[in-house]
C-alpha cells in the first residue's frame, strides 16, 4: 500500500472537457478526505473514495469520512508568467483523535471525481485536538494545483 502525491490523470482529461470549475463564486464543490498509511492512492486514482479497501481515517470529532468542503478564497485562480494556479483555504477538523498519511481532493459536482492525491510524507496525528491541512502559498511555484509550460 502506498500514497503517492500526484494530480489525477483522469482530472487532466476532465479539465480539458470542462468538468471542473474553480471559480470563486459558484463553480464546483471540492472536498478533501483523509486516509491512513494502508491506503493506495496515486495518479491512477479516478474517483472518491479512491482506495477500494476502505482505508479512510475513521470518524472523529468534526471529521467524518468523506472529509470536509474546501473553501475557495477570492481570487481562487490566477495566472502569471504562463502558469495558471488554484488555491484553497486551509482546512481544519477540531476535536479529533486521528492519524492520517495523506488525502484526496475530489469534485463532488462531477461524480466525486479525483483531482489530486496529497502525501503528507509521514503519518500526522492529532489527539483530542485540531488537525489542519495547510495549503502552500498561492504562487506560481508553490500553489497546490499549477498548470504551466512544459
Amino acid at each position: 500500500m502506498a500514497i503517492t502525491q500526484a494530480v489525477a490523470n483522469s482530472f487532466k482529461k476532465e479539465l480539458l472537457e470542462g468538468k471542473h470549475d474553480f471559480q470563486f463564486t459558484g463553480g464546483s464543490v471540492f472536498k478533501l478526505a483523509l486516509y491512513t498509511s494502508a491506503a493506495t492512492l496515486n495518479s491512477s486514482t479516478t474517483v472518491y473514495p479512491g482506495d477500494s479497501t476502505g482505508n479512510q481515517v475513521p470518524d472523529s470529532g468534526q471529521y467524518t469520512q468523506g472529509g470536509g468542503v474546501l473553501v475557495k478564497p477570492n481570487p481562487s485562480t490566477s495566472v502569471a508568467s504562463g502558469v495558471a494556479i488554484v488555491d484553497f483555504n486551509d482546512l481544519s477538523f477540531t476535536g479529533v483523535t486521528l492519524t492520517a498519511r495523506g488525502a484526496l481532493i475530489y469534485n463532488t459536482s462531477n461524480s466525486n471525481s479525483a483531482v489530486a492525491v496529497l502525501d503528507f510524507g509521514a503519518d500526522k496525528t492529532a489527539t483530542s485536538g485540531t488537525f489542519t491541512i495547510q495549503f502552500p502559498a498561492f504562487t506560481t511555484s508553490a500553489a497546490i494545483l499549477r498548470i504551466g509550460n512544459a
